[in-house]
């Protein structure tokens, strides 16, 4: 497993913290899959630190969900059932419309100046080949959707799965690079517009697309 990261040993940063975010950039990038067997030994010396860092970074990975931790088995990137996805997906879309619908309704002039230049820099990224800080900006859009909705406890429920559902995205982003940010100027269109009810339709059906799924009927 090419890692592709600097040493992180060389650095001042504290060391778990460092290993965290190089792992899980990887895993919701898609660079390790979903099942992947994460070795220890192999992550301590890919980014030349000692295990203790390694394993401490596992385990606040494995309390955020995106990594399982098993008896005699040890850690692996987390896996889900079918069903795991669609109710993951399905709460991410609803919670995301609601998002949507509160920031057409309390934007203000300066917090959409803020959208436009995240949207502006996501749609250069998609001319390049960097998947990983592709998706660093789409959550840096969703973050910022966030600010702009003002509501500080749906924030904390979306970030809460944000993670896991990116790992079910993560297979077709790659190919989904233009077409999310597409989608993303449509939100931000209807955002700037006030008009709640459709940037809250957009937002739920971006969730859905980015996951391949059709929304369940009602």
């Amino acid at each position: 497993m090419d890692m592709n990261v600097n040493l992180l040993g060389a650095t001042h940063t504290p060391l778990t913290k460092l290993v965290t975010k190089a792992l899980r950039d990887r895993i919701l990038s898609g660079d390790i899959p979903l099942g992947e067997r994460l070795i220890e030994g192999r992550l301590s010396e890919e980014l030349g630190v000692s295990r203790m860092p390694v394993r401490e970074a596992l385990r606040e990975l494995a309390a955020e969900g995106i990594v399982t931790i098993e008896p005699r088995r040890g850690a692996s990137v987390t896996t889900f059932t079918e069903e795991q996805k669609r109710e993951l997906v399905e709460v991410r879309a609803t919670l995301e419309s609601l998002n949507a619908k509160l920031a057409a309704k309390r934007h203000d002039p300066d917090q959409i100046a803020e959208l436009q230049r995240i949207l502006d820099e996501g749609s250069r990224l998609t001319d390049g080949d960097d998947v990983a800080a592709l998706s660093r900006q789409n959550f840096r859009f969703h973050e910022a959707i966030g600010r702009v909705a003002g509501n500080s406890v749906l924030q904390e429920t979306i970030r809460s799965l944000r993670d896991r559902t990116v790992m079910i995205f993560a297979p077709v982003s790659r190919k989904r690079g233009k077409e999310n940010w597409q989608e993303h100027a449509a939100i931000l269109r209807a955002v700037i517009a006030g008009d709640a009810e459709l940037a809250g339709l957009l937002a739920a059906r971006h969730v859905y697309n980015a996951a391949q799924m059709a929304p369940l009927e009602a």
